[in-house]
């Protein structure tokens, strides 16, 4: 790390939206109530997916993983947040800002790659339904994932560590209600082009180049289900696809508006919103999609709640 950054390993101060009190109180009921449903949804998807056997296909393995990942972000931070806008202290440790930053760079990198490989899943699952589950077999699937995890680790420490080794001169004020990268470029002393342009330039790998793979992907899906004869083939082509598209569009929808536009360009707060609307509300949107669209979801759950509902029961009658 830069010299001139030794200086000043202290806390971080983080703005948020302390110049609005009234929005930071609606704000933390509005958080807090998202926060319990991401909890609670990608929980439930988790565990619904591995106790039930009929889920056992690449495409809820796929679907654990991008929960999991939900719930790893809004952890990373959702619970700092909630200590900023409670109380008076805007402070985050030197320690705990470099974690959250490697961590939020690093999982939504993974989100990127993740969204791509789950396109894929779909394509081969429609357009080549006979050779199915020999090319998605457990051991490509786990493969994927690792890579996917992988390749974003890289990128997270690649841009991380670029970032934190620009002299800040004493600078440890952030305007943002997280420690992100964007945020910490300005408050460096110097020229920050060439981190900018690196950004930029793995901005296009991770998030262009997988939502070009996304949009071919789903061109030969459109093109096969067009092609299916079976009406109810095509509705249930629709609701699974309908699912994943749903949420590609959410959140490409923010992520490509706010990272790949020039860095001044955007209005004082437009970024902190949008930065809420996909490291909040996404997550907890994702698993109300793909229950509330997908059957094989919806019926898994229904099945599992009448087994803990005759479980319950019966220990009740044992009991008396």
């Amino acid at each position: 790390m830069d010299q001139n950054n030794y200086s000043s390993l202290r806390d971080f101060i983080l703005l948020g939206f302390s110049d609005h009190p009234k929005l930071e109180i609606v704000l933390s009921g509005v958080v807090t109530i998202f926060y319990l449903i991401t909890f609670v949804g990608n929980t439930a998807i988790i565990l619904v997916s591995l106790l039930d056997t009929h889920l056992h296909t690449p495409m809820y393995f796929f679907l654990r993983n991008l929960s999991f990942l939900d719930l790893c972000f809004t952890n990373t931070i959702i619970p700092q947040m909630l200590v900023n806008l409670w109380g008076s202290d805007k402070t985050i440790s030197f320690v705990g800002c470099v974690i959250q930053l490697y961590v939020y760079m690093w999982l939504g990198s993974i989100e990127c790659l993740l969204l791509a490989v789950m396109s894929y899943d779909r394509f081969t699952a429609i357009c080549k339904p006979l050779h199915y589950l020999v090319i998605m077999n457990p051991h490509l699937c786990l493969k994927m994932i690792i890579m996917v995890w992988g390749i974003s680790l890289t990128n997270s420490v690649v841009l991380c560590t670029l970032t934190l080794n620009l002299p800040r001169c004493g600078n440890n004020i952030l305007n943002h209600f997280l420690c992100e990268l964007p945020a910490m470029l300005k408050i460096a002393c110097v020229d920050t082009k060439a981190v900018e342009m690196s950004v930029f330039a793995l901005g296009i790998v991770f998030v262009l180049m997988p939502l070009f793979l996304i949009l071919i992907s789903y061109g030969y899906i459109a093109r096969a289900v067009l092609r299916m004869k079976s009406k109810a083939g095509q509705r249930k082509a629709i609701d699974t696809c309908g699912s994943h598209l749903t949420v590609v569009s959410v959140f490409y929808g923010t992520i490509t508006y706010m990272y790949l536009q020039p860095g001044n360009s955007a209005p004082k707060d437009q970024g902190k919103f949008l930065t809420l609307f996909y490291t909040i509300i996404t997550p907890s949107l994702n698993p109300l999609i793909y229950t509330l669209r997908n059957k094989d979801m919806k019926d898994a759950l229904k099945k599992l709640m009448r087994v803990d509902y005759k479980s319950t029961k019966i220990n009740r009658n044992w009991k008396s």
